[in-house]
Formats: C-alpha cells, sequence, structure tokens
C-alpha cells in the first residue's frame, strides 16, 4: 500500500527559518481542493485557507500554516492518498523556508514544467557537443583510438567528477540565491528520453534499450525503483554512521521518509513531528493499526556506550538519558491520547519506542560487538515498550532485508512466463 519513491539527497543549507506564502501557494492549495472527497482531508485544507485569508488577503504565513499543511498532509496518509500528502509535505517545505517556490511550480504549474524541460534539453545539448568535442580531440590524438578507448575516457571523466566540491570559508565557491535555486531544482528533476528519433540499425537500437527493459512491465519498473532508492539511501546512513563527527541532525536527514529502515510494520512516517506543546518527536511512525511508534535518535559516536563498573557490563549514562527522553515522550503521549486523536487522527495510547544509540565501532577494543549485543538483549528483555538498538544493528537488519526483497525481485522476474 506505501506506494515506490525515488528519493534524491538535497543540497544542505544552513539558514535562519524564513517562512513564505503568497497568491501562487494560495492558489495551488485551492486547486489542490478539487484532488480529494474526503470529508476530513477538506476540512483541513479549508483551514490552511482560513490562515492565508483567501484571494486578495494578506496570505497569513509563519509557523500556523506550516502546522496547518503539515496537517492536511498527515490526514491525507492517513486515508492513504500519498500523491496528496506529498504535494502537502512539498507545501509545507515551500511555507517552512526549506523549498524555493520555482520547485513548486515545476512540480504544479504546466508552464513552469516546461520552461525546465526546454532548459534540461539545452543543457543536455551542450553536454553532448562537449562530449563530440572531446571525442574529436582523441581522435586527432589517437588515430586508431576505439570504442573500448573512448567508453573508457568518459568513464574518467566521470570519476573526475567526484573531485569537485564546494567550500564554505577563504577560497571556498559562495554560491549565489539564484544558482541555488537552480541547485536544488536538479535535486527534483529526473530527466526523460521521449520520443527518440528512429535508431539507424537493430543493432543500434539493442544497445540503446536493453532486453530487461524490453519486456518488465511498470510495476516490475516501479520495484526496481524502490529497490535502488532503498540502495542508495541504505549507503549514505552507512557512510553518515562511519564518520565519527556526524551529528544526530545529518543521522536524521539521512533517515527522513525511510521508514523501511525499521521494518516492515511501519505503512509511513508521519509528516507531524510534534503532538503535544513539550514534545518534538525525531521520527514519528505509523503502524499499520493506526498507531504511533517514535524513533528517537541519538549520535553514533557515543562513548561509554557500555560500561564495565564491577567485572558485568551494564549500559552507560547516554543510553539511560536517552531511554528516559524516550519514556516521557510515551508518557506525554498516553496523557493526551484522546485530543490527539480527535485532532490528529493517531492513536498514541500505548504507543512504543525505539532508541538508536551509539555502533560497535566507537565502543572501543576492551568491548566485542558480541557482548554489546548481549548487553543490548539483557536490558530490552525487561523493557516493554522502549527498544535500544545501535546504527548497526539498523544497519544489518536493513541489509538483510533488502538483500531479501532482491532475492525475490529476481526469483519474480525469473519465473515470469516468456511472451
Amino acid at each position: 500500500m506505501h506506494r515506490p519513491r525515488l528519493s534524491v539527497p538535497l543540497p544542505t543549507v544552513t539558514h535562519m527559518t524564513t517562512f513564505r506564502a503568497g497568491f501562487t501557494l494560495w492558489n495551488m492549495v485551492k486547486a489542490a481542493r478539487e484532488l480529494t472527497e474526503q470529508a476530513s482531508v477538506l476540512e483541513r485544507i479549508d483551514a490552511v485557507l482560513r490562515v492565508m485569508g483567501g484571494f486578495g488577503g494578506t496570505y497569513g504565513k509563519g509557523r500556523p500554516l506550516v502546522n496547518a499543511l503539515e496537517d492536511v498532509a498527515q490526514d491525507a496518509l492517513l486515508h492513504e492518498d500519498f500523491e496528496l500528502a506529498q504535494r502537502f509535505q512539498r507545501f509545507a517545505a515551500y511555507a517552512g523556508g526549506e523549498l524555493f517556490l520555482d520547485i513548486l511550480e515545476m512540480y504544479y504549474d504546466e508552464r513552469a514544467r516546461r520552461r525546465s524541460e526546454e532548459h534540461m534539453r539545452r543543457m543536455t545539448a551542450m553536454g553532448a557537443d562537449r562530449a563530440v568535442a572531446a571525442l574529436d580531440v582523441m581522435c586527432r590524438d589517437r588515430p586508431d583510438a576505439t570504442a573500448a578507448d573512448a567508453r573508457d575516457l568518459f568513464l574518467g571523466i566521470a570519476l573526475s567528477v567526484g573531485h569537485l566540491g564546494l567550500g564554505t570559508g577563504d577560497g571556498g565557491i559562495q554560491l549565489s540565491s539564484k544558482e541555488m535555486k537552480w541547485l536544488q531544482k536538479y535535486g527534483h528533476m529526473e530527466l526523460l528520453l521521449r520520443n527518440l528519433p528512429r535508431p539507424a540499425s537493430v543493432e543500434a537500437a539493442s544497445r540503446m534499450m536493453s532486453d530487461a527493459l524490453e519486456e518488465a512491465d511498470a510495476g516490475m519498473l516501479a520495484q526496481l525503483l524502490e529497490l535502488k532508492a532503498r540502495r542508495v539511501g541504505l549507503e549514505a546512513l552507512r557512510t553518515a554512521v562511519e564518520d565519527s563527527a556526524s551529528s544526530e541532525s545529518t543521522l536524521h536527514a539521512c533517515l527522513k521518509n525511510q521508514e523501511w529502515i525499521f521494518g516492515g510494520a511501519y505503512v509511513a512516517e508521519l509528516a507531524r513531528r510534534q503532538y503535544t506543546p513539550d514534545a518534538i518527536l525525531d521520527i514519528p511512525l505509523l503502524r499499520g493499526d493506526g498507531s504511533l511508534h517514535v524513533v528517537e535518535l541519538k549520535r553514533a559516536n557515543v562513548e561509554h556506550l557500555v560500561i564495565r563498573p564491577s567485572g558485568h557490563l551494564m549500559l552507560g549514562a547516554p543510553v539511560h538519558h536517552a531511554v528516559s527522553q524516550a519514556q516521557n515522550y510515551l508518557r506525554t503521549l498516553d496523557e493526551n491520547r484522546p485530543t490527539i486523536l480527535a485532532d490528529y487522527g493517531v492513536d498514541t495510547r500505548r504507543a512504543s519506542a525505539t532508541v538508536v544509540i551509539g555502533h560497535p565501532k566507537y565502543v572501543g577494543a576492551s568491548i566485542t560487538p558480541q557482548e554489546l549485543a548481549e548487553t543490548l538483549r539483557t536490558y530490552n528483555t525487561h523493557s516493554t515498550r522502549i527498544e535500544v538498538i545501535t546504527y548497526g544493528t539498523l544497519l544489518e537488519s536493513a541489509a538483510r532485508m533488502l538483500a531479501l526483497s532482491s532475492a525475490l525481485q529476481d526469483t519474480d522476474s525469473a519465473e515470469e512466463p516468456a511472451a
């Protein structure tokens, strides 16, 4: 029921929150109202329009607008309307200063989309022209060059691009607002080839389109895209965990909208992170039965994750602090269950939690990964609503699940009858 999604990391920009609103957003919200017949979703969209003030109004902005847009996204998620939920999540990101208006226009304004397509065509043509120039130089210097030599040339160029970077200090590059808009837009774009010219020969056609794509149906392609996106997301998380300097916010960014990493029991990551005034949840997950599961994230590089004060291993103070924080969240959610259920449609009674903290590589040579695992297993045995795991366990579990999904995909492909 969870629709495939291909996530593309966006450039991280450090800035003060700049709330946005205006006629374009108001118009898009009003148009989106025609896309649903769910009464509760319509009520929340009307609440957004009231906050904005209507045509010719002040287009009220700020945190109330962001919250109202997130409420629409969450209610749409609960009704399994994932496209509408994603639309309002993007609206909320724009209103909260995380997306530029150009991105919304590209998604939901046909004329803006055509302008973007034209720009991409020009950029692609420019790249192809540069490729031809590079081949001309190679053929001039090496008249006996082969197709394999040309492939090696472009592979080398592609690998060299990985050494380019953007700095922020002296000697680095400070991007202008306009350049940041284009960089962010590229992060949201996918390049599609449509109505290609007829190939010169059958052999050329076979090189352009693989046999797999020739036989694959839309469902199989969607699954392949989802598996690829998951591999990219898992590798990004692994890289962040292995960097000892990674902060909680860095790890959070890698896990955002990656609920599959926590197991198959979760339908989606909820749009709203705050249900009570004094608790902002790291990752709120929705179970299949409509109940809430809270994920509390801490750093991977944690000193004193496990200690041995008197011969026996036990969890250190950072773990107990994180568990106490999760306990307070669950208590607050229990106490406010009727209000949260009525306002947001999420059942928080007896909600559960997972604390992700530490990694075996940072524990120290005196304590083995097996000893760490046994210590956590002993602790979790005596806890009913909160589980503590390390990023190592999270990565291993997600990798196994991804490998199983890939194996099933291969099996399904092999069992398909020949046309």
